[in-house]
């Protein structure tokens, strides 16, 4: 094998604009496949940084006729029976997302925790890298406070001070500064809460930076407000703990009705967390490696061609004794030398790429920043130019070893040519381009057609001129630093209108919440209570948006703590709920033992949430009424709105120096922030597409080329016997006419199976849209004809003399 590359080399380097082509070709397919693996082995193939992460799962709560729930927590009384009970279970734990602020002199820093129970540090096999984690004794009650720091935090806040144990630090709304007693880990990622995940800060793909002892309240064991994780006991799979949990769940409903109709759902843990990347990622990955097919297709075609030109020098060294072995050897070599140095560039190229992924691809990725380059890069090369080299040799190598060497040397002279085998062969590798690039161009096609039609929805609200940020003051009386906030910075230069709302449009926050509304029928059990998204905002919010006041009232000052509570609804719960009457006036309640809140004002809908999603029913409360503690302000600007960004943070400061001041946005990069996997599958995937169609027209053009060459003397007695410029130009658009419809015909059959996969990323289009697939298939034609236009060209051009005298 040694000497069969060193003979490949020397090849090689006979012919060096063929090996240019050729490795160029392969460092593209095999560095847009790299680049999207090395992006899988971070997000989706690195395990949890837990002891036996397959065995960890998710128990959240379902409704047991399959139908969609508001109840995604459990109350304690049921976890904490599964943990008597449940024999398939090794350890059982319940935990919570918590938000809170570091208070610091120069202005306080968010903290994102978790609330454990103790059996959670037991339940992951977290350990301590310094001090120690929670005793039975941190869960009592009025037991004094610790906390325990996730590792980036207590390097990037307090500097990784190893004394750091045993001090205590401030943290807001807590009256007794918790003492620090023990950093973990890095790396460590919050397991999911869904009970908590429409919060403005909640960020499940984010790193810990504190974990906070948690303990069943006696008083409130009936309360759902916990999520549950658990271990496997060794034998044990996820069918036998869900029929286990599920017979332990009935058994409750029996004695209370608030159990009923809800039921535990196991699943993996690894699973759960890795759905939203293997949603973007795998398709990406399967658009690579139709890139690395077509690119293989070309070194094919390239070494097929190649081959041909050689067969006399095979055939001549076949005479001499040479087995057939060995010609196939000597073909795998040449492609295995070329795969390779394609390979070190396409891994080059992948480094490179990723750093760009990382830049453009924050918020489409979750948990981009545990993706590093390296060995997982380098292997993923190695094995995409071994895949590859196979797929480029394996024809021509057979074609070498199987020819009959007596034939060949009986045809050769200056009438040898290409036979119709050969371009037959070569039609055949053509069209598998084209139809694997049409399938690119059909996916990235719906997506561009996806980004139009969000582009035009309307969403009921002007994102222009609108600046938001995270505003929390951590210390004093909120309600008066808020109320000063807007006065201040309303009175800015270039600000023209400014308030402060809790869940902003396009974040996902919003608080979801149970909710009796009046002349409905009311529930009997939870899982038919009706939850709906609540909101908060000042007075103005709504006009500072853009929205209608359809009928009643906006928010006013006086709607404060001390006056009735009032609430304002859109124009989807009045269609819901009140279809036929008024909504203005009516009560709605949190719960009937408590006071209620009357409808005083009814807005117009928006697309809150999702620009993908039509409007639902959503509730807003008074801000000055509402306990929310994070809140965005609002600001509506003359010009371009980040210009005011200082100078409202200076009037911030000026009020409360310690006030935390953090997501600074445009509600502009806000929508894209929303659109994000959207826009990055489609730049993807259009990337790909012109790879893969720029290669299919190569090749395109070398079939041809080659035909016209091997049909020139066939062109030559056509023109002899009278066949003018035009029929020659016909007969050779026609060769390539027949080539590019096949390939398209094939492409669309793959297209409308391939685009499947890109269902959950489409908006107001079909992965079978007609429009689409016409229109992409009639381009891809009319491109593919102008590559035809080269060697149909040089077809009328043959001399009839030159070409027929050595006949």
């Amino acid at each position: 094998m040694i000497r069969d590359l060193r003979f490949a080399v020397r090849m090689l380097f006979k012919q060096p604009g063929f090996a240019l082509i050729a490795i160029l070709t392969l460092t593209l397919g095999i560095g847009a496949t790299a680049a999207v693996f090395s992006l899988i082995q971070g997000v989706l193939l690195t395990p949890p940084p837990y002891r036996d992460p397959e065995k960890l799962v998710l128990i959240p709560p379902a409704r047991a006729d399959g139908q969609p729930t508001t109840t995604v927590s459990w109350p304690a009384e049921q976890w904490l029976d599964w943990q008597k009970q449940a024999k398939s279970l090794e350890t059982v734990a319940a935990y919570d997302w918590s938000f809170n602020f570091l208070v610091l002199p120069e202005g306080s820093t968010s903290m994102e925790g978790m609330w454990v129970t103790r059996e959670y540090f037991d339940l992951t096999g977290l350990k301590p890298v310094l001090g120690r984690s929670f005793l039975e004794s941190d869960t009592r009650p009025h037991a004094p406070p610790v906390i325990i720091l996730g590792h980036d935090f207590w390097e990037r806040k307090f500097n990784g001070d190893r004394n750091i144990i045993g001090k205590t630090i401030r943290i807001s709304r807590w009256d007794v500064p918790p003492t620090v007693i023990g950093v973990m880990p890095a790396g460590i990622r919050f397991l999911p809460s869904p009970t908590t995940a429409q919060e403005p800060n909640y960020n499940v793909n984010a790193l810990v930076d504190y974990w906070i002892p948690a303990s069943a309240d006696p008083a409130h064991l009936k309360q759902r407000a916990w999520n549950v994780a658990a271990r496997l006991r060794p034998g044990a799979g996820i069918e036998t703990a869900q029929t286990e949990l599920g017979v332990l769940t009935n058994r409750e409903a029996q004695s209370d009705r608030n159990y009923s109709g809800i039921v535990p759902r196991v699943h993996s843990l690894t699973e759960d967390m890795n759905a939203s990347g293997s949603r973007i990622l795998f398709p990406l990955l399967g658009a690579a490696a139709l890139v690395l097919f077509i690119a293989c297709g070309n070194v094919a075609a390239l070494l097929l061609v190649r081959g041909l030109q050689r067969q006399q020098e095979y055939a001549v060294r076949s005479a001499l004794g040479v087995a057939r072995m060995a010609l196939f050897r000597q073909v795998t070599a040449e492609s295995l030398l070329l795969a390779l140095l394609g390979g070190a560039l396409g891994v080059a190229l992948a480094f490179a790429v990723v750093r760009i992924f990382k830049i453009i691809a924050v918020h489409a990725v979750p948990r981009l920043d545990s993706v590093h380059t390296g060995w997982p890069v380098l292997i993923c090369g190695l094995a995409s130019a071994i895949v590859a080299s196979l797929l480029a040799a394996l024809i021509p190598a057979l074609r070498a070893s199987r020819m009959d060497p007596i034939n060949v040397l009986k045809n050769a002279g200056p009438k040898s040519s290409v036979g119709r085998g050969e371009r037959r062969l070569l039609r055949g590798v053509t069209m598998v381009q084209t139809a694997l690039t049409l399938a690119l161009l059909v996916g990235a096609g719906l997506l561009v057609r996806t980004m139009m039609n969000l582009s035009n929805v309307q969403s009921g609200y002007d994102i222009s001129h609108i600046l938001t940020m995270s505003v929390t003051a951590v210390q004093g009386n909120w309600a008066d630093f808020h109320q000063r906030a807007l006065e201040r910075v309303a009175a800015l230069p270039g600000v023209r209108d400014a308030a402060f709302a809790w869940g902003v449009p396009l974040t996902g926050n919003s608080w979801p919440a149970h909710l009796e509304i009046e002349g409905q029928p009311q529930a009997t059990k939870d899982s038919d209570r009706i939850e709906l998204p609540l909101r908060a905002v000042t007075p103005g919010y709504f006009h500072l948006l853009g929205q209608r006041i359809i009928d009643g009232r906006d928010f006013r000052s006086t709607d404060d703590r001390k006056a009735p509570m009032v609430a304002v609804v859109n124009q989807a719960f009045l269609d819901r709920y009140f279809a036929k009457s008024n909504a203005i006036g009516k009560k709605i309640w949190f719960n009937r033992s408590d006071p209620a809140m009357q409808i005083v004002g009814l807005v117009s809908n928006t697309r809150t949430s999702d620009l993908a999603q039509q409007a639902s029913p959503e509730v807003y409360l008074s801000l000055w009424q509402a306990s929310a503690f994070s809140k965005h302000l609002v600001v509506r600007t003359d010009g371009d709105p980040r210009s005011v960004t200082a100078a409202v943070q200076r009037e911030l400061r000026a009020i409360d120096p310690t006030v935390a001041v953090e997501n600074i946005e445009t509600l502009d990069q806000i929508r894209g922030d929303s659109l994000a996997s959207r826009t990055f599958a489609m730049r993807l995937l259009a990337g790909f597409s012109v790879i893969g169609s720029v290669l299919t027209l190569v090749g395109i053009y070398g079939v041809l080329s080659l035909s016209v060459a091997a049909r020139r003397r066939e062109i030559a007695i056509r023109t002899a016997v009278g066949a003018r410029s035009q029929d020659i130009r016909k007969l050779i658009f026609g060769e390539g006419f027949r080539l590019i419809a096949g390939g398209v015909i094939c492409g669309i059959v793959a297209a409308v199976a391939l685009s499947r996969v890109l269902r959950t990323f489409l908006f107001g289009v079909e992965p079978t849209d007609p429009l689409t697939l016409i229109a992409v298939g009639a381009l891809f034609v009319a491109v593919a004809l102008l590559a035809c236009w080269a060697p149909t060209r040089r077809a009328t051009k043959v001399d009839a003399m030159e070409a027929l005298r050595y006949e």
